[in-house]
């Protein structure tokens, strides 16, 4: 195995597991449709775990390829907070997490705590291919601000991703430069420590 590995083996600790948290957003995501949000937690699962294996196999590109994409994950997060607060322009009702080509919204909308969801016909209004208008009344908290507690969660969860993986990238920088300050990777040292006692043994013959 590789010298600098060991060496550093107990000088690192382990990923932090929050960052997996986005496997649950994404499921919900499923359930709601949202092209836009599964594509982008797929992504920011498999960097998570390139940033895992980076730093459990010390490979300091790997993690920052996860630096770099946790910056985007952050502009991720605070657009959709936009989104669903309606600022900027950005209305909720539209589908643009959807990519327009349904009308699916927030899983929450219909699922969200205390949600009581009735299906009713509107008076007058023959039902075509069995659909039905859709109220949902009695929910204790608004589909939009569970899915902007999500993202400021995420935010949160990127942010500390950061700071670690900066910390990893500088001890992983600072164990190199030490373990090579050593003489770690110079492969001559052994061969100049045998010469000499060589010598010294096959001097007595030549006399």
């Amino acid at each position: 195995g590789n010298a600098l590995s060991l060496y550093c083996t107990f000088d690192l600790p382990n990923p932090p597991p929050l960052q997996m948290v986005a496997l649950e957003r994404q499921v919900f995501d499923f359930l709601g449709y949202q092209w836009a949000p599964i594509l982008a937690n797929f992504f920011h699962i498999i960097i998570v775990i390139l940033g895992f294996f980076g730093t459990i196999q010390y490979r300091p590109r790997y993690i920052v390829v996860y630096t770099v994409w946790t910056a985007l994950w952050v502009a991720w997060n605070l657009f959709i907070v936009c989104f669903y607060l309606d600022v900027g322009g950005l209305t909720k009702e539209s589908d643009l997490l959807t990519f327009d080509i349904s009308a699916h919204h927030s899983w929450w909308r219909e699922h969200g705590p205390g949600c009581v969801r009735r299906e009713m016909t509107q008076p007058g209004v023959a039902i075509v291919d069995s659909q039905s208008y859709i109220s949902v009344m009695g929910c204790l908290i608004e589909y939009q601000y569970i899915e902007v507690l999500h993202s400021a969660t995420q935010i949160l969860i990127a942010l500390l991703g950061f700071v670690y993986a900066c910390y990893v990238i500088s001890a992983i920088t600072e164990e190199e430069d030490s373990f090579d300050f050593v003489g770690g990777f110079d492969p001559f040292p052994l061969y100049h420590v045998n010469e000499k006692p060589s010598h010294l043994l096959l001097k007595p013959m030549y006399l």
